[in-house]
């Protein structure tokens, strides 16, 4: 006997559901937490500003600053320093992958470390949603986790809006499968929630998950170049993805390039080498003021010291404070002569290589701003519902009561159940 299309992607749906439903939730219960990780992590971060002592006070000279940050700090291994246009904002340096010390620019005094409570809870939060929470030895494994767990929850999305579609498109139907109602027993409460949730929540969840799915796969990642007739780059490193979930892609090095509050730029890895050698620090002076002049309306400028002394040194110029893709540039200089080695203003990158970048963007909503975050936060929120509401369903489906007399929807259930669950039941 031929199984029908809609019973066999249905129960596809269930058995897929039931094995990455742990995961998912994980991760979309801590999408919400990171919703508004970095205007959190500002607000926390407000008392920290370095008024100009005077009137017309200019800042220190970038070498000037550094050099008074490690006769502070003398076993601190600086990997980069970020100013901000706005004059009474502190300069950001990064000592690391997770450390950064904010420096009044007019006196090089350290003003603190930011708020630590703030950051550990955040990192915490973000370890979860990359990799379960595992530690460095297993967070390989982990990753490979989430990586499938988000290919299986886009299949999910949409299989669900597949599922959802009723097989007789009347008033009562419709209004059963895409709104709340009261009243209901809780096996039709379930189905009420799992279809009015999955209903408006499944483009923002397609969008969220199919931008995880891309940052979790290389491959993924090539297809976006491909389908616009690109070759995709030539990557290095290990293969494999790096796990992001609803609501954040956090392993994405785009978010943490040139930005203030947390956004630290990719050379942050000299943070974790021992020693420093000051001798990079010399001639960054004009360097920086070459810089300076590329964007005249500069908003964040990051400089990303450099391996040795005698290497190009990389500044990335946002016209932003948000670190946006779009608003974002990077500069290279030549540490000899001080001439531009290379420019790459987002508008010259390739189509291929553009879309890419927004997918972190768009994976964690601030392509859209603040409301861009916040709808991909509640689409994070109705990613757990549906999960635990599957759950219950899968449950009373598959676990049946002690009864000898099998149980049976009543009429308001099954008008309120999902036209191909309604079916299965």
């Amino acid at each position: 006997m031929k199984l029908p299309l809609r019973t066999a992607i249905f129960w596809i749906h269930l058995a897929l559901g039931l094995t990455a439903g742990l995961v998912i939730l994980v991760m979309s219960v801590t999408g919400v937490l990171l919703m508004y990780e970095r205007q959190i992590t500002e607000w926390a971060d407000r008392g920290y500003r370095a008024a100009p002592p005077s009137p017309g006070a200019e800042r220190l000279p970038v070498e000037t600053l550094l050099s008074r940050v490690l006769a502070a700090r003398p076993e601190a291994t600086p990997a980069s320093v970020i100013l901000q246009a706005d004059p009474a904002a502190p300069a950001t340096v990064s000592l690391g992958r997770r450390s950064q010390l904010f420096v009044n620019p007019y006196t090089g005094e350290i003003l603190g470390e930011g708020s630590q409570k703030v950051r550990k809870f955040f990192h915490a939060v973000t370890d979860w949603h990359r990799w379960l929470g595992a530690a460095d030895d297993n967070r390989d494994g982990a990753r490979a986790v989430t990586g499938a767990s988000n290919l299986v929850f886009l299949f999910l999305v949409v299989s669900g809006l597949y599922l959802w579609v009723p097989r007789k498109w009347v008033r009562t139907q419709l209004r059963n499968v895409t709104w709340f109602r009261g009243g209901l027993s809780a096996k039709a409460r379930d189905f009420n929630w799992h279809n009015v949730f999955g209903f408006w929540m499944a483009i923002p969840l397609f969008f969220v998950v199919a931008s995880a799915v891309v940052i979790s796969y290389p491959w993924a990642g090539n297809l976006i170049y491909r389908a616009v007739g690109e070759e995709p780059p030539v990557r290095s490193g290990p293969p494999g993805g790096q796990g992001a979930g609803p609501g954040r892609a956090r392993a994405e090095g785009a978010r943490r390039e040139g930005g203030p509050a947390g956004e630290r730029p990719s050379g942050e890895r000299r943070g974790e080498e021992p020693g420093f050698d000051r001798s990079v620090l010399q001639g960054l002076d004009p360097l920086w003021a070459r810089a300076e002049r590329q964007v005249a309306d500069w908003q964040t400028l990051s400089l990303r010291l450099p391996e040795s002394a005698d290497a190009p040194v990389t500044f990335t110029i946002n016209r932003g404070h948000r670190g946006r893709p779009d608003l974002r540039s990077q500069l290279t200089l030549d540490r000899a002569r001080g001439e531009v080695v290379t420019w790459e203003p987002f508008a010259s990158q390739s189509l291929g290589r553009r879309l890419r970048t927004w997918t972190r963007w768009i994976h964690t909503g601030e392509a859209g701003g603040v409301l861009g975050q916040t709808l991909a936060g509640i689409a994070s929120a109705a990613g757990a519902v549906l999960v635990w509401t599957g759950f219950a369903l899968a449950w009373r489906r598959l676990v049946p009561k002690r009864q000898s007399k099998k149980q049976t929807l009543t009429a308001e259930e099954a008008d309120t159940a999902a036209p191909s669950q309604a079916y299965e039941a």
